[in-house]
């Protein structure tokens, strides 16, 4: 079966599904089919709470939506919050990415000066001194 036909199938239905309990919480895993049948992951944390007015237990829930185009982003930062975990150092990979995201920032801030334009520039700074000298 194509991608595209599970799409059809399987539109928001889930594909996969993989709970892991810690603790009070439980974290739910599940692969699902957008219309166009793109695949995406949405990741959901649920904790079993006490509602005090009521008497009642209630789950608390919240969503995280990951779309196939930011996977390899997403496991990139998964990664190098791991190492950081692990080591207690700021993984090499994280601060090169830093210093390429700083490069590109410096570039997009440098202007390009033509000749054509500090020419421009000299002239209307004559035009302004004569201009100065006329009215004394």
């Amino acid at each position: 079966m194509s991608t595209e036909d599970a799409g059809k199938k399987y539109s928001n239905e889930e594909l996969f599904s993989k709970a892991v309990r810690a603790g009070k919480r439980t974290y739910f895993f599940d692969v699902k089919s957008t219309r166009a049948g793109e695949n995406y992951l949405t990741i959901t944390e649920s904790k079993k709470r006490f509602d005090q007015q009521s008497g009642k237990f209630f789950y608390e829930k919240h969503k995280l939506f990951l779309y196939q185009e930011d996977f390899d982003k997403f496991e990139t930062a998964l990664k190098q919050a791991y190492e950081f975990i692990a080591t207690g150092e700021v993984p090499q990979s994280y601060l090169d990415e830093m210093a390429e995201e700083e490069q590109r920032k410096k570039e997009r801030e440098f202007t390009n000066v033509e000749f054509e334009d500090l020419k421009k520039s000299e002239d209307k700074d004559d035009d302004d001194s004569s201009d100065e000298s006329n009215e004394k």
